[in-house]
């Protein structure tokens, strides 16, 4: 089993008032040859928009573009025609493809937003975008993993154009968490939402997160209460 650690203070940061951006990876502004993706992971940003701002309208192809909501709200609209609100326990997928153009707002006028952008290298070049969204709000069982992504279109979770996996889960303290790879030979991105854990001896604080590969499995030691993100995707 290999991994690497990324530390939430080691991220790359971008403040331009209405929007506080934190960069897993090289994006933006900030460039990092050692941090240029995990994988078929290309994209994680953890963001604050504030009440009554957002992206206007712009390009994307070629790229699977996921968006969870953590707090607040974001209205999305693009070219394919969708129009709506995603709310905190809302994922939204977009498969970019040929190339299709959208904006997010956080439409509220008195509640900042907190979300994740995450964007993955498609297994299929061109294909017709498509978008799509659901709530999960409903669907987390405490000390237990949610899969709100998957490769194997089923009407319990959503779809990428690639061999990735999104799990979610909240979790006591003192927990032992055997997580299988749910695709040979993939490797797992784990992003702490909150709390504190223990992975492959490396302990891992809010925000932190530890890509783990080389390994069919691996073993999360929570230390208090937790909320956990794990994609995994191929290597």
């Amino acid at each position: 089993m290999k991994t690497i650690f990324h530390a939430a203070g080691q991220r790359g940061h971008n403040d331009i008032g209405w929007l506080k951006a934190n960069f897993s990876f090289s994006f933006g502004p900030f460039r990092d040859e050692q941090r240029s993706n995990f994988g078929a992971l290309r994209v994680l940003n953890d963001d604050f928009i504030a009440r009554g701002n957002g992206f206007g309208r712009h390009p994307h192809d070629n790229m699977e573009i996921t968006t969870i909501v953590l707090e607040g709200a974001l209205q999305h609209q693009d070219s394919m025609g969708n129009k709506g609100i995603i709310k905190a326990g809302d994922v939204q997928v977009m498969s970019a493809g040929t190339g299709v153009f959208h904006s997010e707002y956080n439409p509220s006028e008195t509640e900042d937003t907190l979300s994740l952008q995450i964007w993955i290298f498609p297994k299929v070049r061109n294909i017709k975008p498509r978008y799509d969204q659901k709530n999960f709000g409903d669907k987390f069982i405490q000390n237990q993993f949610t899969t709100l992504i998957s490769p194997i279109e089923s009407a319990d979770t959503l779809w990428l154009n690639q061999d990735a996996s999104f799990s979610q889960g909240n979790f006591d303290s003192g927990q032992q968490l055997n997580y299988i790879m749910k695709t040979p030979g993939n490797g797992a991105y784990v992003f702490l939402l909150e709390g504190s854990i223990k992975i492959a001896g490396q302990q891992l604080n809010k925000r932190d997160a530890i890509g783990v590969y080389d390994t069919e499995s691996f073993t999360i030691e929570t230390n208090s209460e937790s909320r956990i993100l794990i994609i995994e995707v191929p290597m």
